[in-house]
């Protein structure tokens, strides 16, 4: 028999978190954990009102399967027990490390990849006056970051990256509007950070407004992000998309993750791995996509004003392994 335990936790952050859909001040995760014959495993998942989620429809959704969990319930039949979201995720997450654990290996050991000693991730630049975002990119790099993830709302664009852009002349530069600009004027502000020399666009358009981006000429990279869910949104990217960000919250866990990142290059999509602010347990879990993607925004323990123990060790930037 399998014990099974299911809570919460919240995690005060050290700065406020401000993107264009509001502000947030501390992370709120639900945990689970699986023993067996001693072996202990443990999966974290941050419940995202954008998806329709709560704490507690999580919590609801977790307890549902605790009796199939404690008899145990293979990852392979929990894809089919609960949908792609965060509750699977805590439970798919659980059961990788339970079965690493088990065999005295490394998550990364069991999925089959060697992962890098250092890991480059996105610092992220959250929204404020253009002033306070060009210091904020500033004092990042100053301490070591080379990819910021700046994120914008519908307002001062110009004014913003023109300031950021000047701070961190240097710098990769990655732009999140998560879903807050309209077709109209797209191709303008597309343009514009084109010629200031960002890398990449990510999600401009709400995911329901997605058709606009059909035929639609763009300078630089676009990535879906709420847009991309698992392996059976990839059809309605094409043509519309070059890059997709894979986060484990979205996806229901590890397992449509890998299965997601195979499909996903298969198709000629690129790919971004993501995070939800977190602690450093959701982090670890991710941690075996890294060798496929390009880009790695993976700073979300690092907006927490403490982190789990054990912790991953983070500098500006960068993850150590």
């Amino acid at each position: 028999m399998r014990a099974v335990k299911v809570y919460e936790e919240a995690w005060p952050l050290h700065t406020p978190f401000v993107i264009a859909r509001g502000s947030r001040s501390e992370a709120r995760v639900v945990v689970v954990e699986l023993e067996e014959n001693g072996v202990r495993g443990i999966g974290e998942c941050t419940p995202y009102p954008r998806y329709g989620e709560s704490d507690a429809s999580v919590l609801a959704q977790i307890m549902s399967i605790v009796p199939q969990l404690e008899k145990g319930l293979t990852r392979q039949a929990l894809q089919q027990v609960l949908p792609a979201g965060a509750a699977r995720n805590a439970v798919d997450c659980a059961l990788w490390d339970l079965s690493a654990r088990q065999q005295q290996q490394t998550l990364a050991d069991a999925v089959g990849v060697t992962l890098d000693v250092e890991i480059t991730t996105a610092q992220t630049v959250v929204i404020g006056t253009p002033e306070q975002m060009a210091a904020s990119a500033a004092a990042l790099w100053e301490t070591g970051a080379r990819l910021l993830k700046v994120k914008l709302d519908d307002r001062l664009i110009s004014e913003r990256m023109v300031a950021i852009r000047s701070a961190v002349p240097e710098a990769t530069l990655i732009v999140d509007a998560n879903e807050s600009w309209r077709a109209e004027g797209l191709a303008a502000r597309c343009q514009l950070l084109a010629d200031l020399g960002v890398a990449m666009l990510e999600q401009p358009l709400p995911a329901q407004d997605d058709v606009a981006l059909e035929n639609f000429i763009h300078p630089l990279p676009l990535c879906a992000d709420e847009s991309c869910h698992t392996r059976s949104s990839l059809k309605a990217l094409r043509g519309r998309y070059e890059m997709i960000n894979i986060k484990l919250d979205k996806t229901g866990g590890l397992t449509e993750a890998l299965a997601l990142a195979t499909e996903a290059r298969a198709q000629g999509f690129s790919l971004m791995l993501g995070c939800m602010l977190c602690t450093s347990r959701a982090i670890g879990a991710a941690l075996p996509l890294t060798p496929q993607v390009t880009y790695a925004d993976l700073d979300g323990p690092t907006w927490l004003a403490v982190d789990v123990e054990p912790s991953l060790h983070f500098t500006t930037g960068q993850l150590h392994l």
